[in-house]
């Protein structure tokens, strides 16, 4: 039996980084959220829906932007998310395991 190539290293580290934002109830959840809301969702509402401090909330969102799931906008003082529209393909397969 032979052995398939090593995945470029590049590509270990998202898919690593990607699994890795995955890896938390909350962020599940936030991603739960976001596919199902038609508008994007205020830093301030998740907030309210895990009460849990806005830094808290603030680390999982960071961790969902960074696998690519999420970008954000700015809104007067409030931090806005949403899903990618270009988010990477091993993303949006992951995605899809997520219940609506």
């Amino acid at each position: 039996m032979a052995l398939a190539p090593p995945l470029p290293d590049a590509t270990a580290d998202e898919l690593a980084a990607m699994y890795k934002a995955l890896a938390d109830p909350t962020r599940i959840q936030m991603l739960h959220m976001l596919s199902a809301a038609e508008e994007p969702i205020c830093v301030c509402d998740f907030t309210a829906a895990f009460d849990l401090g806005q830094p808290t909330v603030s680390h999982h969102l960071a961790k969902l932007k960074q696998a690519g799931f999420v970008d954000s906008f700015k809104r007067g003082v409030w931090a806005f998310y949403r899903l990618r529209d270009d988010m990477p393909k091993s993303a949006r397969a992951a995605l899809a395991t997520i219940p609506r």
